[in-house]
């Protein structure tokens, strides 16, 4: 399953269904590329359990300053759009997966 690109204007309705992790990145930060393929992995693994989004704060300041997002890459963990965890910096799959178990109940 692909990561969906979301916006300020769609990111409300993409994440208010069960679990949800959005990254925060933008094409000039060098973690952030570093960061994506991992994402697009764990999309891959974690399909029907947790839905991956890509927000690009350079694109889209206003959910980046709502959530107070100040270094990138930032995973955004939510579940029935409420915001559960965040984690900052680039994380390899498996510090993903282990951050994410918790969440996939």
């Amino acid at each position: 399953m692909a990561v969906a690109v979301t916006t300020d204007k769609t990111f409300d309705a993409d994440t208010s269904k069960g679990l949800v992790v959005t990254d925060f990145w933008a094409t000039w930060c060098g973690p952030c590329r570093m960061q994506s393929p991992v994402v697009e992995s764990l999309s891959d693994d974690l399909a029907g359990k947790v839905t991956f989004n890509k927000l690009d704060v350079d694109q889209n300041p206003e959910t980046a300053r709502r959530f107070q997002v100040m270094s990138i890459p930032t995973l955004l963990v939510q579940k029935d759009g409420q915001v559960v965890d965040t984690i900052v910096g680039y994380h390899s799959k498996e510090q993903l997966m282990q951050f994410l178990k918790p969440y996939m109940g």
